[in-house]
């Protein structure tokens, strides 16, 4: 492996056997003068493959012992998502991170107001991240508050998708949030958010709006047409609630529901309903 730039004294940017550019941790990796070939690779701690140039200037500004912290959370949200993840996360997570410590330090407090959808519309990313608040309580001494676990939850769900695009994760949670409030408002019902029936139609949506958005709605047949229409005399309240959601993703994404989509919304939302109505009556 050739070291060829220092970024301190235990970090450095190297070249392995392939030419391939990677970033080293390591104790005194970065202390020899560069570039120059190392031999004992028992002292590399960490390496990182395709790091961005934005985040590999970054480096001399983030604390070590957080960069490996990160690492750690990112590597336990790829066992626990089981899906390949934006190589950039143990950094990206880094600097988020940093600068969530320097603002706790100061004393200011922001509250996140998708904390509620998040947790319930991406259990497993913000189990992770909730696991990822206590460790760094414990591990590092660093008290987050809990409400941090919502933005670490955030940048997981992100690199999970193909593009880097924060405002895009953000819109889509707060478009699913809109519609289950459209199907309140529409019954004039509140939903138990905490509810199987509920989960399952808030699963539903999150795949819906994944789907139209990256242009692959659900393919529909003649059977599934078949049976859209029974159910849309089976359950005619239901039909118009989703009839007024596939009009306004119509008008303010551009997004055309197949019937096939548009059956399972009506079963989910005749589900929810009837909870909430039966909820009520007691």
């Amino acid at each position: 492996m050739k070291v060829t730039k220092k970024i301190n004294n235990n970090v450095a940017l190297a070249l392995d056997a392939g030419g391939n550019e990677l970033v080293v941790f390591g104790k005194g990796v970065g202390f020899p003068p560069v570039p120059y070939e190392l031999e004992d690779l028992s002292c590399v701690q960490r390496t990182f493959y395709h790091v961005s140039k934005r985040f590999i200037g970054l480096l001399p500004d983030l604390p070590e012992e957080l960069i490996l912290a990160a690492d750690d959370i990112a590597g336990e949200a790829m066992e626990e998502l089981d899906c390949r993840l934006n190589p950039n996360l143990p950094f990206i997570l880094a600097d988020h991170l940093n600068f969530a410590i320097e603002r706790s330090r100061s004393g200011v407090a922001i509250q996140n107001p998708l904390a509620y959808d998040v947790s319930h519309l991406y259990p497993k990313e913000y189990a992770v991240a909730s696991h990822a608040v206590r460790m760094l309580r414990q591990e590092l001494g660093v008290a987050l508050p809990d409400d941090e676990a919502v933005s670490i939850a955030l940048h997981l769900i992100n690199a999970e998708g193909e593009a880097d695009d924060m405002h895009r994760t953000l819109a889509d949670v707060q478009l699913i949030a809109a519609l289950s409030e459209l199907v309140e408002d529409y019954f004039h019902i509140t939903i138990d958010r905490e509810g199987f029936n509920y989960s399952r139609l808030a699963m539903h949506l999150r795949y819906l709006v994944q789907r139209m958005s990256e242009g692959r709605p659900m393919q529909e047949d003649a059977a599934s047409r078949e049976l859209f229409r029974s159910v849309k005399l089976e359950y005619p309240e239901d039909y118009n609630c989703t009839r007024m959601i596939v009009d306004w993703l119509a008008a303010h994404r551009g997004w055309k529901c197949s019937s096939e989509e548009q059956l399972y919304l009506v079963m989910h939302i005749h589900r929810v309903r009837v909870a909430a109505q039966g909820a009520g009556e007691d």
